[in-house]
């Protein structure tokens, strides 16, 4: 078994990193350089033909897309632990708040930052603000998305909410501060941040 992680820090790739550091799973990082344009160099196209940042390969499996390889990972090498089982009545709202995040958080929040004009019936993230009101919906009364269960969508759907945070993309809630700073202080978050900042400095990337 080899899983390697085509990865740069300051891409979604870094939350990949929190995933596998959750897992506990032995891996390889391979830098691949963005401000180079690397990502577009033929033998990462031929990974994703969209020349973009995560992929993971397992052996001779590849994925793609943030959310789909902690799917994967967390079935693959931690169900019952970080993913519910297939017949857990938890898996619903497991597999309902992951798809949340790029499906309507992240979308949602890039077209109110570029000033998209929209018809809510016409997009997946339907009105702004009702999507930021959800947040506090799905945190419900935690600790997890889950109740007391941590999970991987916790790791997808608050690594989200954490990255918004970070840049300002959006005003939380007390309910979403309380909750990402929770996930903030998991080990496997921490290690993560720190292998993410030492690899961003290792290649003199500055913020």
């Amino acid at each position: 078994m080899t899983v390697t992680l085509y990865y740069h820090p300051y891409s979604r790739a870094a939350n990949v990193v929190w995933m596998l550091e959750e897992l506990g799973l032995a891996h390889e990082l391979h830098f691949v350089d963005l401000m180079k344009g690397a990502h577009k160099a033929p033998e990462i196209v031929a990974l994703n033909p969209m020349g973009k940042l995560p992929i993971l390969t397992d052996d001779n499996v590849v994925i793609t897309e943030s959310a789909a390889i902690g799917l994967y990972l967390a079935d693959r090498y931690a169900a019952g632990r970080l993913a519910p089982a297939l017949d857990d009545p938890r898996r619903g709202t497991y597999l309902r708040w992951t798809l949340f995040a790029p499906s309507v958080i992240e979308p949602g929040i890039g077209a109110k930052q570029g000033g998209w004009a929209t018809k809510e019936s016409q997009v997946g993230w339907g009105n702004y603000d009702a999507m930021i009101r959800t947040f506090d919906v799905a945190i419900g009364k935690g600790p997890y998305l889950l109740g007391d269960m941590f999970s991987m969508a916790d790791v997808i759907f608050g690594g989200t909410l954490r990255f918004m945070r970070m840049v300002k993309a959006f005003e939380p809630s007390p309910a979403v501060v309380a909750y990402t700073d929770r996930l903030s202080a998991r080990p496997g978050a921490q290690r993560a941040d720190a292998r993410n900042a030492a690899i961003a400095k290792e290649h003199g990337l500055g913020h």
